[in-house]
């Protein structure tokens, strides 16, 4: 099925840049670039990052697709310039021959060796340039743009950090208010404290050379009923998120509304029964996530997702060595000790672009007075 927004990234880690091409954007939308820096520091944020967040400001420009702020309705350009790269000029430009020796030591959990395998490379880092989650960069601003169109619209998009390690919070259903209170802690979670035990787990990993994986949930506010359909297994808006959301490197699994927690209930617990308030139509619970069937029904949608511990450790695992054939420790490369928080507003970005794709497909329209027209009317 042709989508209305069709997006590609190119850029390998260490690289000159990474850029997007960003089609199918409809035309008289302001996109605001301090709201994209926003989206991109929010990314690069969170406990147990690595030092190559401190090297990288991260800085969105647009080279087509917009002018005096507004969409063209032509294809929109993004670029990240990667300031490491003048630390990687005689590994990696894209035309001088004369790198450093190869890497031959995969890490386990990694794309490494299976990629290795794939593409006949004799040197991994051929492949985990590009495998790595540096890329998500370029992807989360490809999301802030599409989400400033949804927020023109009234919807609204959050996240938080439900869980790292052992470490938990609440699992619930947030009102929209409690995203707007000012958060002292730096790993998005709600409440302070949970996120305090959150921060004690990270650094017994980080003193350990270990690393670790959580989970995070993804709220949308606000959407209208009909986005999605029934008819068609990959018009679902569940296929459609998850396709998005298991995109986002070491992501291992999703689940909606009360997800697997529904194998321990009954329907008679687990289904949202209908209600009546001030001649409205409510639910009385929320275990659906917001969506039945693949279609939004008016409730506020959302999902669960958990996040791998990250394969680069400090601390590295067996591995063999591709070139002698001995067993030897892992690459190591910088990395995270924890990535689930920035995981998490990649997520709340990544998750704008097929749902304006399903809003364009539902609503039509080329132009912002077009869509708001229709939109509103509805």
């Amino acid at each position: 099925i042709m989508k209305r927004i069709q997006y590609i990234t190119a850029g390998e880690s260490h690289g000159p840049a990474l850029t997007a091409i960003l089609k199918g954007l409809p035309a008289g939308f302001r996109i605001d670039p301090n709201k994209i820096q926003e989206q991109t520091k929010r990314r690069q944020s969170g406990f147990g990052r690595g030092r190559r967040m401190k090297i990288e400001g991260d800085q969105v420009d647009f080279l087509s697709g917009l002018r005096s702020g507004l969409t063209l309705g032509s294809p929109v350009t993004l670029q990240i310039i990667n300031k490491d790269f003048e630390n990687w000029l005689d590994t990696m430009h894209p035309l001088n021959e004369n790198h450093s020796e190869n890497i031959t030591l995969p890490r386990p959990g990694h794309a490494d060796y299976a990629g290795m395998i794939k593409y006949d490379q004799k040197d991994l880092r051929n492949i985990l340039e590009r495998a790595s989650a540096r890329e998500t960069a370029i992807r989360n601003a490809v999301g802030a743009v599409c989400r400033q169109i949804l927020e023109d619209l009234g919807i609204r998009l959050h996240s938080r950090v439900l869980q790292i390690g052992k470490a938990a919070t609440e699992w619930n259903i947030p009102e929209e208010k409690d995203f707007e209170k000012k958060r002292s802690n730096d790993l998005n979670v709600l409440d302070d404290k949970d996120a305090e035990e959150m921060k004690n787990e990270i650094q017994t990993a980080m003193k350990e050379g270990d690393s670790l994986g959580g989970i995070f949930q993804v709220l949308v506010y606000h959407l209208p009923i009909g986005l999605g359909s029934h008819t068609h297994w990959n018009e679902r808006i569940s296929s459609e998120i998850s396709r998005h959301i298991m995109g986002i490197n070491a992501i291992k699994g999703i689940e909606f509304g009360a997800g697997f927690r529904a194998a321990n209930m009954r329907g008679s617990d687990f289904h949202d029964e209908f209600d009546l308030k001030n001649d409205q139509i409510t639910r009385m619970t929320n275990n659906a996530g917001g969506q039945e069937g693949g279609i939004t029904n008016g409730e506020v949608f959302y999902f669960q997702a958990v996040m791998k511990a990250i394969p680069t450790l400090a601390k590295p695992l067996q591995s063999i060595n591709l070139q002698s054939g001995k067993l030897e420790n892992a690459h190591k490369e910088r990395t995270d000790s924890c990535a689930v928080p920035a995981a998490s507003v990649i997520a709340e970005n990544v998750t704008a672009i097929p749902i304006l794709d399903m809003l364009l497909e539902k609503y039509g329209g080329d132009s912002r007075n077009e869509i708001r027209q229709r939109y509103f009317d509805k």
